[in-house]
This record gives structure tokens, sequence and C-alpha cells, in this order.
């Protein structure tokens, strides 16, 4: 029997209210210290966007795949908007992953 998977996606930010990014992973801990160490080339490296502002859990990849898309389609104003109604201090949550 193998072990249940959990996919996430997750949101960073440059800043509060600063750049935005969305992704979905298997591994958030592992992802996340890989956008801040610069280890990928890309967008996150190239505008220094690494605080863990936003995740939430799901329990298949193509679950998770669906909202990071949904995610990606909605304006700016409703992501800062989701951001806040659970992150109002825009902290960042990586410390809550170990």
């Amino acid at each position: 029997m193998r072990p249940e998977r959990i996919y996430y996606v997750y949101i960073l930010a440059s800043a509060p209210n600063g750049t935005l990014y969305i992704g979905m992973t298997s591994n958030l801990a592992r992802r996340i210290y890989e956008h801040r160490e610069g280890l990928v080339e890309g967008f996150t490296k190239l505008y220094g966007v690494k605080a863990l502002v936003h995740y939430e859990l799901f329990p298949t990849a193509a679950d998770a795949i669906r909202r990071e898309t949904r995610l990606k389609k909605y304006p700016r104003a409703w992501k800062v908007n989701l951001i806040l109604s659970r992150n109002p201090g825009w902290e960042d949550l990586a410390g809550t992953l170990i």
C-alpha cells in the first residue's frame, strides 16, 4: 500500500503587496527551499519572490492543478484578498512547514 501523497498549491510574494507567484508541488518544503536559494532559473529568481504567504493542500495532483489554474486566472485583487483573509500580516509561512 502506497503512502498517501499530498499536493500543494502555493503563493509566494516578494513583499507585502509585491510581486506574486503561484505554483504547485508535492513537496512544499523542498520547493520553497529551491525558490529561496535561486536553484532554478526563472520568474521567482529574477524578481526575488521568496516569501510563502499562502498554501492549500489537495489529495490529488489533478485537484491541485485545477486550483492552480483557477488561481492564475483570478485578478490580482482577488489573490491579494485571499492572502489577506488567511494571512493579514503577509507573514512568511515557510517556518510552519518544519
